[in-house]
């Protein structure tokens, strides 16, 4: 589009981040409408399926080809719980829930053994980072990629809403067969919300990464299910909230030590 640069009083063109409403239906009923960034909309479906507590099998196209539509075959299905009342808007996963106690899923606590060292905790965002392709071009957009212990990175998705960031990469997950991830890392390009850590937690990884803060409640289901939390991860630097001893610190050895 069109845009006007100031203070130069310049007309360039612009490149936005292209945000739709995405219709999700189970047994032709539709159960949730979500403002999105189209790209990955099965891995969506599937992966909001999964973090609502469900258990999907495949997600495609409806009959009908109805456009921004998919539809999911799913157990679990209870639709006078789950049912969203309007929309899921691209800042919020919980906000159309018609009652607080829907907001809460069902979900074990993460008991995995799983350890990350420091350093490859502080490299995590800059790999997010370089794989923001999307985000390059609008500086718009949220993203999610999912680790190895060892930094590896499996999958990165980028959206308007980092909720649907985080459905789309559980999404991809559970099409490879990879939940429970319980030997892999979350990594988030901004803030650690509630619904994040809550789907981290139905998808049964151990460890979130983030660039941004969490909220009190975010910690609070962190500490409950025994998430590790990481946030203010930037240029080599970072505050662990909750389950510490994952997080393998570079420490000094006690002879070296006493001569500093």
């Amino acid at each position: 589009m069109s845009v006007l640069r100031l203070p130069v009083r310049e007309r360039v063109q612009d490149v936005v981040a292209v945000e739709e409403p995405l219709e999700i239906r189970i047994d032709g009923q539709a159960v949730a409408v979500t403002m999105r960034t189209p790209g990955h909309d099965e891995e969506l479906a599937l992966g909001f399926c999964v973090t609502e507590g469900m258990r999907p099998r495949w997600a495609r196209m409806p009959d009908d080809f109805a456009a921004n539509t998919i539809e999911v075959d799913a157990d679990g299905f209870e639709p006078d719980r789950r049912q969203r009342k309007f929309y899921t808007s691209s800042s919020c996963g919980v906000c159309g829930l018609g009652a607080v106690s829907a907001v809460c899923v069902d979900a074990p606590r993460v008991e995995s053994p799983l350890r990350i060292s420091e350093r490859v905790v502080s490299e995590l965002p800059v790999t997010l980072r370089s794989a923001q392709a999307a985000f390059d071009e609008t500086g718009g957009l949220h993203a999610v990629g999912l680790f190895t212990a060892n930094g590896g990175l499996l999958c990165v998705r980028e959206d308007v809403g980092r909720h649907n960031a985080m459905d789309k990469v559980i999404g991809w997950a559970f099409g490879e067969d990879l939940l429970p991830l319980s030997d892999m890392v979350l990594c988030l390009s901004g803030r650690v919300s509630f619904e994040l850590v809550q789907k981290a937690a139905v998808a049964g990884c151990p460890v979130i990464v983030a660039v941004g803060a969490p909220s009190s409640l975010a910690l609070q289901l962190a500490c409950d299910r025994r998430i590790t939390v990481c946030g203010f991860v930037r240029d080599g630097r970072f505050v662990v909230y909750t389950e510490p001893m994952r997080i393998i610190t570079c420490q000094i050895p006690d002879r070296l030590s006493a001569l500093l």
